[in-house]
């Protein structure tokens, strides 16, 4: 199909989904704070000091979703200036929360602003403001007129740690004709598996210009190091809240609906084997805060929310509290990989009640069991990895979820290899946020 006719559909769908979607732009805007600020560079709006930060310094242009991809971003910024310590970046974030979390980072070398909506006019008032010399996409954003317009002035676009997953690419294969010419004006993508390779080139994308890279989210030596002061105020919530000394913690991490009411009613069993056990939830959707502690109140749980740093929503406690009535629920953004660390077992969300699973890898290199449920569909090619060196535990049915723990805190020698079976699979990954930098840079060594 002509990309000039689809470019015609896009354009002519694209101002309807954006008023569909303002009404909950607008009420995550304030619920959130920032609203103005938000609003305001969405549309290539900037203050003066953004503006002076950026203008002239020919940056590379990176832009991230939300906060799992500004983590990726964070490790190629990184990784790029340990090569090239004056190379101005400008992170663009599309949430607030990833926003929040990239704008801790900012520096001389390193300016965080909001993503440009994609339509032309916009489009080409920031791209006047930056004028970057590349331009990366993280994972899988992909902006139409920002490829267009780049396309017109000659500034390559590359395609970062690109992820695709089966399901994706089924559903974009029937619509070949129609995302073909979009995806072909990708100037380069770095892909972490080499399955990858062939569902980017069913897209119209040449295989000469996709590199098998490895995974920047699983290169334990790009950026993943957690921060002792990190886990030190994780812990001193704790102790406000009354955490006994000594618990252990059986982490659930990035749940999703139904999975917190799944997992309490399995921890109560559990508590009857492993009396020193603790549960701590970290939803993946902090908004959904007042929704789990009703449903864990429902449960009989008391639950201690928190909300900030060494926030505690609740009375702070004078003593130790009886771990089988109480349920911690981390309600904040960027520390699930410090709660990782402080875990004895690790239990995966989205992979029981919901669909795709989150990441497992996270937590196996911090040397912890993880257990999954069965659905694992966005992480299907890791899954191969650590399923077949017996790196990870994965169910057929939450009904397995009491035994399967049961088993796992029982058999700890058994628990300990199988997570340490999993970080040496992940090793393959070892290096590819510096690859993925030389290759963003134009010095890459080719795919690993």
């Amino acid at each position: 199909m002509p990309r000039a006719f689809v470019y015609l559909i896009y354009n002519s769908l694209l101002p309807f989904v954006l008023l569909l979607g303002f009404p909950s732009f607008l009420i995550k805007g304030i619920r959130r704070g920032g609203l103005k600020r938000n609003f305001c560079q969405r549309f290539g709006w900037f203050r003066p000091e953004i503006r002076d930060a950026i203008a002239g310094k020919e940056a590379i242009w990176i832009h991230a979703v939300s906060v799992g991809e500004v983590f990726l971003a964070l490790k190629m910024v990184e990784a790029m200036q340990s090569l090239e310590p004056d190379q101005h970046i400008v992170l663009t974030t599309t949430t607030t929360t990833g926003h929040a979390v990239a704008d801790e980072k900012t520096s001389e070398t390193l300016t965080v602003i909001h993503n440009p909506v994609d339509l032309p006019r916009v489009v080409s008032r920031v791209l006047d403001l930056i004028q970057p010399k590349t331009i990366v996409l993280v994972e899988s954003e992909i902006w139409p007129n920002l490829l267009a317009a780049a396309g017109k002035r000659g500034i390559p676009v590359k395609l970062a740690n690109a992820r695709l997953s089966p399901r994706s690419g089924r559903r974009y294969a029937k619509f070949r004709s129609l995302v073909e010419p979009i995806f072909s004006q990708l100037d380069a993508v770095s892909v972490p598996f080499e399955i990858d390779r062939p569902r980017w080139s069913a897209l119209g994308i040449p295989e000469g210009r996709i590199e098998v890279l490895g995974s920047v989210k699983f290169d334990q030596a790009g950026g993943n190091e957690i921060s002792d002061q990190k886990v030190a105020e994780i812990r001193e919530w704790l102790a406000l809240t009354g955490f006994p000394e000594g618990a252990r913690i059986l982490l659930a991490g990035s749940t999703h609906d139904g999975e917190e009411k799944l997992i309490a009613t399995v921890f109560s069993q559990l508590r009857e084997k492993q009396p020193d056990l603790a549960l701590v939830i970290v939803p993946r959707h902090a908004e959904r805060a007042a929704e789990i502690v009703a449903r864990l109140s429902a449960q009989g749980f008391t639950t201690l929310l928190k909300a900030g740093p060494n926030r505690v929503e609740s009375l702070t406690q004078q003593g130790p509290v009886d771990t089988a009535n109480h349920v911690w629920v981390a309600n904040t953004t960027g520390e699930l990989r410090a709660w990782f660390h402080l875990a004895s077992v690790v239990i995966i969300g989205k992979s029981f009640c919901g669909e795709g699973g989150q990441n497992p890898v996270e937590p196996i290199l911090a040397g912890r069991p993880v257990v999954v449920g069965p659905n694992m569909q966005n992480f299907a090619e890791v899954m191969d990895d650590l399923n077949a060196v017996r790196g990870i535990l994965q169910l057929k049915s939450p009904d397995e979820l009491f035994e399967a723990l049961v088993k796992t805190f029982e058999d700890e020698a058994g628990s300990k290899a199988m997570a340490e079976r999993g970080t040496e699979a992940m090793a393959r990954h070892l290096g590819a946020a510096e690859r993925t930098a030389r290759f963003i840079l134009g010095d890459s060594s080719g795919s690993v």
